[in-house]
């Protein structure tokens, strides 16, 4: 038998996954191999495949293809060896004897039938599908419609040889798919495909997404995304209603996409004639590669209108006062009797929502007048339709003269973070044409505010930063408001904020010290730090390890009288500024003094001076049990020499003979003792005439 089909492209959808990249493949002049995909339905497991170059399908037609399965997972354990099973050893195209009562019912069957035992495969139709039937080869053409066609039909697919239900798959098992060649080696070699899937991972078809219809005179315009699931929908039905329940299709084949001029377009359109002023509900449905249908879309109900042809123009706009305008416009006169009347609209910004302000303007009027002008408005004039459709003029903008400026800004206040943030915020103006706001700074009080914004900001918000560590501890605020006639407000009072303190006051010096009579007069410079609470003066005493709090000064002292010391203690001072942040400064260089013990021992006891005439010298002793003498010193006067020292001796020594002496005269003699720790005693005297 031979078939002679002429195939229509009015049968004709787009080239899915399979048929689109096999061609692109080819083109490209791959390794012919297999490739494998797969739709697991609650019960069965359904396989369709295709192989990626004409020549290689031209030869697996004559020598058909080897289904193998092999359960790899069976109650969620890999299997240390997979099970091999042979679904089907060879798996070609159907006898040409048993297509032929099918392809006079079925446009799929009669295509596919043609494609692998026509005699011959001539393609016509319109310029869309120019990227297929320019391909140059007939055996192209064949294999190209072949996929195409087995893509709309899964038990044409099987027929095919394309195509296989498994039966047989549990749902406590997973299996690995291959599908190879049964084409010699040495005749060409073609690469097994494969997939891997179980029951388990079973899920209903999707909804079609982003369904919508636009409806104009009599017509509608139905469109919806299909990349979105393009690897589950290759084509569509569309159904139609009049009363929302009873659906028919309105297309006699699946529909879709062949070729969009724009291929980064994610939607098909569709366009249907409808009569205007009835209602018509809309539905797709979706059909994936293995024949099934999808759950129906949202529907979509709408009525066609006929469209006004006439659109107002307004062109003079004539102030009678600032709050009154005249608006005149153009409409042809052989319009009004398609209109009721007309609308203006007004709006306080061209991209917000108009009100309509004036109605039932009768359809031969050409101008209105409206007096509640604010000092920013847009208007446009609706033509009313009396079949239902209006038309809307271009928008005009209406401005009175403004020379009012906006209040002044008031509430303004803000915080600064740890990080140098700063956020003010402050109460927004009521004027109706109000731009926005400028911002100023200054960083010193006395210093002139510099401009944030070039443009007016619109929010009663704004966030600036500061350098917290430098020298100036506030930064100063001011903002103005500015309507659209750029008229400015007086300025907001100043914000004054407090930049958060890190940085601790100066060290204070010490400048002096005395130590007189065991007390310890200190005197230093306070630190220099503006923002300085107080000064706190530390000690420590001889091996102490920590600093003892002797005085805490709020005011501008300076000096300190430590009258606590005591005689013969080492101290060590230092003094600290703390500032309203609760900082304290790096101390003072801090001094260590010793207090020397001062205190005057007793005098000596005993002290006697006796004239030895045999020695003619004068004998001095004594008697002083103190322990802890270090020398004693001698003194001695004259009638005519004024005391003086004029010996020094050990602690132990307690004698002494002065010979030198002058018969006749008086003699005063005097001894104190000196202490280790540098006291000393009080004087002791004793005088005798030699």
């Amino acid at each position: 038998m031979k078939f002679k089909f002429s195939i229509l492209l009015f049968f004709l959808m787009a080239v899915n996954s399979f048929s689109q990249e096999k061609k692109e493949e080819t083109i490209a002049e791959k390794k012919p191999e297999i490739q494998v995909i797969a739709r697991v339905q609650k019960d069965k497991i359904l396989l369709r495949w295709a192989v990626n170059t004409p020549i290689s399908w031209k030869k697996l037609n004559r020598y058909g293809y080897t289904l193998e399965r092999y359960t790899v997972t069976r109650d969620n354990k890999t299997l240390a060896n997979p099970e091999k099973l042979v679904l089907a050893k060879i798996l070609k195209p159907d006898p040409l004897e048993t297509w032929e009562k099918l392809i006079e019912t079925n446009d799929n069957a009669a295509i596919i039938a043609q494609a692998i035992y026509g005699e011959n495969f001539a393609v016509e139709g319109g310029d869309n599908l120019e990227t297929i039937v320019n391909l140059s080869e007939e055996t192209e053409q064949r294999f190209t419609f072949a996929l195409f066609s087995a893509d709309k039909d899964f038990e044409i697919a099987k027929k095919a040889g394309l195509g296989f239900e498994d039966k047989t798959a549990k749902i406590n098992e997973k299996y690995a798919y291959r599908v190879l060649s049964n084409v010699p080696e040495n005749e060409m070699s073609i690469d097994y495909g494969g997939i891997f899937v179980g029951l388990k991972e079973y899920e209903p078809l999707p909804k079609p997404m982003d369904f919508t219809v636009h409806f104009t005179e009599n017509s509608s315009m139905l469109s919806w995304n299909f990349k979105t699931l393009a690897q589950v929908y290759d084509s569509y039905y569309i159904e139609r209603s009049t009363d929302k329940k009873t659906f028919e299709r309105i297309t006699d084949k699946p529909y879709t996409s062949l070729n969009q001029e724009n291929s980064n377009n994610n939607r098909i359109f569709y366009i249907d004639s409808i009569a205007n002023n009835k209602p018509y509900s809309y539905r797709i449905q979706g059909i994936s590669s293995f024949g099934e249908l999808s759950p129906y879309s949202e529907v979509v109900t709408g009525k066609g209108a006929s469209i006004l042809k006439f659109v107002p123009h307004l062109t003079v706009k004539d102030f009678k006062d600032d709050t009154t305008v005249t608006l005149s416009w153009e409409f042809p006169e052989e319009g009004n009797n398609e209109i009721t009347g007309f609308e203006l609209n007004r709006s306080d910004s061209d991209d917000e929502k108009y009100t309509t302000v004036v109605k039932n303007i009768p359809a031969k009027n050409r101008s209105v007048t409206y007096n509640k002008l604010s000092s920013t408005n847009y208007f446009t004039l609706t033509a009313i339709g009396k079949q239902g459709s209006n038309r809307t003029s271009f928008p005009m903008l209406v401005q009175p003269v403004d020379s009012i400026p906006p209040s002044k800004p008031l509430g303004l206040k803000g915080t600064i973070d740890s990080l140098g943030v700063i956020k003010i915020t402050w109460n927004p103006n009521k004027e109706k044409d109000l731009l926005g706001y400028r911002i100023y700074k200054g960083n010193n009080a006395n210093e002139e505010f510099s401009q944030l914004t070039v443009s007016p900001n619109e929010l009663n918000s704004y966030e600036d930063t500061t350098i917290i560590k430098s020298l100036n501890p506030n930064v100063y605020y001011k903002i103005i408001a500015v309507d659209y006639h750029y008229n400015m407000s007086a300025f907001s009072e100043v914000l004054i904020l407090k930049k958060p303190d890190v940085i601790p006051p100066t060290s204070p010096v010490f400048t002096n010290f005395e130590i007189k009579e065991g007390a310890v007069f200190l005197e230093w410079v306070n630190s220099q730090s503006e923002d300085v609470a107080k000064h706190q003066l530390y000690r420590k005493e001889n091996d102490q390890k920590d600093w003892t709090l002797i005085l805490e000064t709020k005011n501008k002292e300076e000096k300190y009288q430590d009258k606590t010391a005591i005689e013969g203690n080492t101290y060590r001072y230092a003094i600290f500024a703390k500032d309203s942040s609760n900082l304290t400064s790096n101390p003072s260089p801090e001094i260590a003094l010793f207090v020397p013990k001062y205190t005057v021992m007793p005098a000596i006891k005993g002290f006697f001076a006796q004239a030895n005439k045999t020695t003619n010298t004068i004998d001095l002793s004594w008697e002083y049990s103190t322990t802890d003498v270090d020398s004693f010193e001698i003194y001695k006067a004259s009638d005519t020499d004024p005391l003086q020292l004029i010996q020094v001796l050990t602690g132990k020594t307690k004698r002494l003979s002065d010979p030198t002496i002058t018969i006749n005269t008086t003699y005063k003699y005097g001894i104190r003792a000196l202490f280790k720790d540098g006291r000393a005693s009080k004087m002791d005297f004793f005088s005798l005439k030699f």
